[in-house]
């Protein structure tokens, strides 16, 4: 049908709401949970019981809010680490592959081109299981044959990085490599003509082009590794982050602190969502 042709009302009704029921089925869970951070009550659930600010501030014996929770903190503080090292890691090796694969010709490219996509169709269980093996078996090797401590190839902060980094790497790739592919390379050419060196073309040029793909990319990289659950929880050491301490104490019986948390973690990503739309138009003004 011709958009501009008037639609029936069946179909015009239909459509609003199957929109509607999209939006219920997404929001209004998170809206139970940001309305009951602040129930006067010992459960993270319904009925409602009054309004209280404890589960943010309290530091008594009977309750502790998130602001009083040493342990919540210290794992709120290990994800925002690790999260950030995979946003650099994945940012700056994705910028690499996507000048490779985009600007250069060999044998086997296609091949490669596959193989990078491989970590999105893994399920991150497998991928931390594995990575977990083979890290393990290069540590016993040269524990037993050098008598070596590869202590950073054994369960713990870094090998959660590197678990985390060997899929949302390939997320970033295919974002700056999606931008590179539109970049007119006549610019670069102009300023080759102009006496421009490839260092000077690449940082002036064809960076700041980049520049609005790879913070997005840098965005969505934090977001993913800030809330991976199913990779980190395989390769996690004795510093647990956030969504492994959280499913830890849902285990255990849950309180409204938890409740609090995902509020602010939902205000932290909205601002951060709204500071990206902000960029949109000031990098394209």
């Amino acid at each position: 049908m011709i958009p501009s042709l008037p639609r029936p009302a069946s179909q015009r009704f239909g459509l609003g709401a199957f929109v509607a029921a999209f939006f219920v089925f997404l929001f209004v869970p998170l809206l139970v949970v940001a309305v009951f951070a602040f129930n006067d009550a010992a459960y993270p659930t319904p009925p409602w019981m009054g309004f209280t600010l404890d589960w943010f501030t309290a530091d008594t014996d009977e309750r502790t809010g998130l602001l009083a929770d040493g342990e919540l903190l210290r794992s709120l503080g290990t994800s925002a680490w690790v999260a950030l090292w995979v946003t650099v890691l994945s940012v700056g090796v994705g910028t690499c592959n996507a000048f490779l694969l985009e600007r250069f010709e060999f044998p086997g490219k296609n091949a490669i081109a596959l193989l990078t996509m491989l970590p999105l169709v893994i399920p991150g269980v497998i991928l931390g299981i594995s990575i977990l093996a083979f890290a393990s078996r290069i540590a016993n090797f040269a524990d037993e044959t050098w008598g070596l401590e590869l202590d950073f190839l054994r369960p713990g902060l870094p090998l959660v990085i590197l678990g985390q980094f060997c899929y949302i790497v390939t997320i970033a790739t295919l974002t700056i490599s999606a931008s590179l592919r539109r970049f007119d390379r006549t610019l670069e050419e102009a300023a080759y003509n102009l006496g421009a060196s490839r260092p000077a073309v690449l940082w002036t040029i064809t960076l700041p082009y980049l520049r609005p793909s790879m913070f997005g990319a840098a965005a969505m990289a934090f977001l993913m590794s800030f809330e991976n659950f199913n990779t980190t929880l395989m390769l996690v050491g004795s510093d647990p982050p956030l969504t492994v301490l959280m499913y830890g104490r849902m285990r255990e019986g849950a309180t409204p602190v938890l409740n609090a948390i995902s509020l602010f973690l939902m205000i932290a990503s909205a601002l951060l969502a709204l500071m990206l739309l902000w960029r949109k138009p000031a990098a394209q003004g």
